[in-house]
């Protein structure tokens, strides 16, 4: 039987509106990555991961972005991939140093001398193979590491040198490392949530505290106070994590594309991380900010100041000393 071409084309017409309505496939698995930051590095990484594994597994997981702490604070969304209600999670590794020490290592000052050679260094096949391995008996997977850039010192009444820092309270990440460095620098360390920063800083509950450029850009903290002091002592370093009770209802093609995506995007990270970091060092310039660079006088005085914090925080663990050790001897190599 022949079909009119008017009739034909009806019937085109139907089915095409027909098709469009119907709803998109449902994707089998959510991924959820959480961040405390955004338009940053850390960001970058989960849209990354998000381009990645929903292409790889043709849309069987869906992966949502959750950035400035929407899932919780950075101690709870650590918790939340522990019990499996948060499958992915990224931040400094300092953050983690509550679930196995050895995450505070990566804080421990003049441990790098700057990110090319801390990409060699965390890139190792070896010294990687156990930094992601660390938290694996905790309900966590590591599947990145990678670069953020040296942390600067930002106080309202601003540091300009070291004997600046005598008597302040800085926010700092909890690490031991960190507790050590202010107490050299004859401040005090106030561990405290990046969301708490700010109001910390306008209430007077601390003097200061210490971040990369990128946090200070997009937090618009140069409304508080416009210098930076660069020490370039300490390397902030990002690890994205994801939740192994999750990663255990995953069938293993699954579970092995999120896993193989994480440590395949790490170079990558690293060389974004430098060019992201100059961005928001020309962003804070254009704001008004200004950089203070250390004196010779103060450079030298702070590698006699922070030279043996190293061997301090970790001499009581056997196991935090050994990754301390590996670490510091790859760090002379390069």
């Amino acid at each position: 039987m022949k079909t009119s071409k008017p009739l034909l084309r009806a019937l085109i017409a139907a089915g095409a509106i027909f098709s469009v309505s119907l709803p998109a496939a449902a994707a089998d698995f959510t991924m959820k990555i959480g961040f405390a930051t955004m338009n940053d590095i850390q960001h970058q990484w989960g849209t990354w991961m998000k381009e990645a594994i929903e292409a790889r597994s043709k849309g069987r997981i869906e992966v949502k972005l959750f950035p400035r702490n929407q899932l919780g604070t950075i101690a709870s969304q650590i918790e939340g991939m522990q019990l499996g209600t948060i499958e992915a999670f990224t931040s400094p590794a300092d953050f983690y140093a509550g679930v196995d020490p050895r995450f505070g290592v990566f804080s421990i000052p003049a441990l790098f001398r700057d990110t090319a050679q801390a990409e060699k260094v965390l890139l190792e096949p070896g010294m990687n193979k156990d930094i992601l391995a660390l938290g694996a008996d905790k309900n966590l997977q590591v599947v990145s590491i990678y670069t953020f850039a040296f942390a600067h010192y930002l106080a309202k009444q601003p540091i300009r040198k070291i004997d600046d820092f005598k008597g302040k309270k800085l926010r700092v990440n909890a690490t031991a490392a960190e507790r050590a460095k202010m107490r050299q620098f004859a401040a005090t360390a106030v561990p405290m949530d990046l969301s708490e920063v700010i109001p910390g800083l306008q209430q007077g509950v601390i003097d200061g505290t210490q971040s990369v450029t990128a946090v200070y850009v997009n937090l618009k903290f140069n409304e508080i106070s416009k210098t930076l002091y660069e020490l370039n002592d300490t390397m902030v370093v990002s690890v994205g994590v994801v939740s192994r009770p999750w990663l255990a209802k995953l069938p293993a093609e699954l579970r092995q594309i999120v896993v193989d995506e994480g440590q395949r995007l790490q170079p990558r990270m690293m060389s974004e991380s430098r060019t992201l970091d100059e961005a928001m060092r020309k962003r804070w310039v254009e704001a008004g900010g200004e950089f203070v660079r250390a004196s010779a006088e103060d450079q030298a005085r702070v590698r006699q100041l922070l030279g043996g914090i190293g061997e301090e925080v970790t001499r009581d663990n056997a196991a935090v000393a050994a990754f301390y050790k590996k670490m510091n001897a790859l760090s002379q190599k390069y």
